[in-house]
């Protein structure tokens, strides 16, 4: 028995426990009330939590053969914009929950050593990495830091590892020094990074020789992109058979809702790929925050909240 849906693929959750994983970390356990399977998932997918009239995006962190149930955590954020407050002041277990997803735009792909970064609540996605490449055998290490050791979850599941994980409480150790901690390339070698901004731009700017395909992250924030110019540009719907002019400022996401095409969105900031939609002409001009390195001459598909683009016209198919 599968889970029961509604339409756009979300689900009707409910909570099945949280439990406290770290001053200021929530773990959820979420479940179908009938006992229904869930929708399978890979390392490094996420699922829409819908919360009120927000829904936020949380990295699974259980065991991706456990259909049964997804585990996320939450970290109440000082600056929340009512997600993560709104999961630590008022959900309980019992109550039920739409989700959506799950969607994943940080996989993990085959290599033959992995080196995994984590910052404070970046380490959710790492955590079925690491099971995976355990699983067949691939040598892996992990590098994790944070502010101190109370505020670093899952510290204990991640003892029965030994030192293939390396913890970096920053009052303890200092920030992170990735020129000591992270190698030098070599082939096969992949790194998989999540955390906050500035962690992933020092990684980032640590490997900018590797291979594209050799450094991987994921962004819990999304990238600033309000100094970039937003030109007009002409939108061709090719299925809908309407042709949109979208002028400057305004998003291409906004401009199709305005004009009765339905796009399914979620974070509308560039972070969850709900909205991505398939190129059929033209140039996008990627400034989301999932693509990194060669993705972003990909011209097949774009996230269309927050994404314009390099050619005067886009044809895309919807």
């Amino acid at each position: 028995m599968s889970a029961t849906t509604q339409d756009e693929g979300v689900l009707d959750l409910v909570i099945e426990s949280m439990t406290v994983e770290a001053e200021g970390v929530l773990g959820l356990t979420l479940v179908d009330p009938g006992g229904g399977w869930l929708p399978e998932w890979t390392p490094g997918s996420h699922i829409d939590l819908g919360m009120l009239d927000v829904v936020r995006q949380y990295s699974l962190c259980g065991d991706p053969d456990d259909r049964l149930r997804y585990r996320v955590a939450v970290l109440r954020e000082p600056k929340s914009r009512g997600g993560s407050d709104y999961v630590h002041r008022s959900m309980r277990p019992g109550e039920p929950v739409e989700v959506g997803g799950p969607r994943n735009h940080f996989p993990l792909n085959p290599a033959k050593e992995y080196v995994f970064v984590a910052g404070g609540i970046g380490i959710t996605p790492i955590l079925p990495m690491i099971r995976q490449a355990g699983q067949h055998g691939t040598p892996w290490r992990l590098v994790y830091g944070g502010r101190s050791r109370r505020s670093m979850a899952f510290l204990r599941s991640l003892r029965q590892y030994g030192d293939q994980v390396q913890v970096c409480p920053e009052e303890e150790t200092g920030r992170l020094d990735l020129d000591a901690l992270l190698p030098a390339y070599d082939d096969g070698l992949a790194v998989y990074c999540c955390g906050p901004g500035g962690l992933i731009d020092a990684v980032e700017s640590r490997c900018a020789a590797w291979p594209s395909d050799a450094v991987n992250f994921e962004r819990f924030v999304a990238k600033d992109i309000s100094a970039l110019p937003s030109l007009p540009v002409r939108v061709r719907c090719a299925r809908s058979q309407l042709t949109l002019d979208v002028p400057a400022g305004e998003s291409i996401l906004l401009a199709l809702e305005l004009a009765g095409v339905d796009v399914a969105n979620a974070c509308r900031d560039g972070v969850c790929g709900s909205c991505e939609v398939p190129v059929l002409g033209g140039v996008p001009d990627h400034r989301d925050s999932i693509r990194s390195g060669a993705e972003l001459t990909d011209t097949t598909s774009m996230a269309v909240c927050v994404s314009r683009a390099k050619s005067d016209e886009l044809v895309l198919d919807i």
